[in-house]
């Protein structure tokens, strides 16, 4: 499934000052580090109460509030950032608590009323229009750190069986539909039975609401795939080793996500080898797949 072109982010420079304004989590850090070790300067705005800035005492940075929009690009502009990630968790907050000021005023007025109080990716494709204006150029997290995006296969000991793919074929098409609608990226089926599909609260707590709705029988499946026409900017969908102590707590039997597509797209794994890990000491598969085949290739497995 190819993306518009106006979704497609463009190659970075190679040597400029890379932005990032960081959410909580360990996600920025590793793209900070990508950075850093390809020899590009970085400068981190870090959120307010989501990014740690202890953490980032390697890195010149800058504590930013989250509704200080005028007071983000004065510090970015001042850093020398033309290009910019946004990564990491920030819990969507009320409009009214953001105490705004006077350039993030503005900035809600141009977003319109529509992508503010509608789903992610419509904010979200209104703040990288912003920025864009602001003079900014956004890229995705994983064309700094291309590890973060896996290739087609099962990386892990366990393998999904058939009525592991059944339930996989399940919750793609579930959640495609929580794509279109623009509401999540993932959800939990058993045995054909959608447990859990996700909304504002996050993968982990999603799953962990599913482990009161399983069966007896062999354990659900966790799908987390890139919604339908989603830009590669910012909100891929992720997992990572909490997303497996999640899974295993719940009384799944493994995760299926999006592999590599059209080069930047995909579900994003971060710590690799540490996911991958824990996954085989719970007894769990990682599967990534192409979705396309999977709900129309009869017999594919990634």
């Amino acid at each position: 499934m190819s993306l518009p072109p106006s979704l497609r982010p463009p190659a970075p420079a190679a040597n400029s000052t890379l932005g990032i304004v960081a959410g909580g989590g360990v996600m920025p850090l590793r793209v900070a580090d990508a950075a850093r070790r390809a020899g590009r300067p970085v400068f981190a705005a870090l959120i307010d109460g989501f990014a740690e800035p202890r953490d980032w005492a390697a890195f010149p940075h800058a504590v930013v509030r989250l509704g200080a929009v005028g007071h983000l690009f004065t510090v970015l502009r001042h850093a020398g950032v033309r290009e910019l990630v946004m990564a990491g968790r920030v819990k969507r907050p009320s409009i009214l608590s953001l105490r705004l000021d006077a350039e993030g005023a503005r900035l809600v007025a141009r977003v319109g009323r529509k992508a503010l109080f509608g789903g992610d990716d419509a904010l979200l494709t209104a703040v990288v229009t912003v920025l864009r204006e602001q003079g900014f150029t956004p890229i995705g997290a994983q064309h700094v750190f291309e590890q973060l995006l896996m290739e087609e296969g099962v990386p892990t000991r366990a393998r999904p069986d058939d009525a592991a793919m059944a339930d996989i074929r399940r919750g793609i098409a579930v959640c495609r539909q929580l794509g279109i609608a623009d509401t999540g990226q993932g959800c939990v089926v058993q045995q054909g039975l959608v447990l859990a599909v996700e909304a504002i609260e996050g993968t982990d707590a999603m799953v962990a609401r599913s482990g009161s709705q399983s069966r007896e029988g062999p354990g659900g499946v966790l799908v987390k795939l890139v919604k339908p026409t989603q830009s590669a900017l910012a909100d891929l969908p992720v997992i990572g080793p909490d997303t497996i102590r999640a899974v295993a707590e719940a009384g799944l039997r493994g995760i299926a996500v999006e592999a590599r597509r059209d080069g930047h797209y995909g579900t994003i794994v971060i710590d690799r080898e540490a996911t991958i890990a824990a996954a085989d000491a719970a007894g769990l598969f990682l599967a990534a797949l192409n979705a396309d085949k999977a709900l129309n290739e009869e017999g594919y497995l990634p």
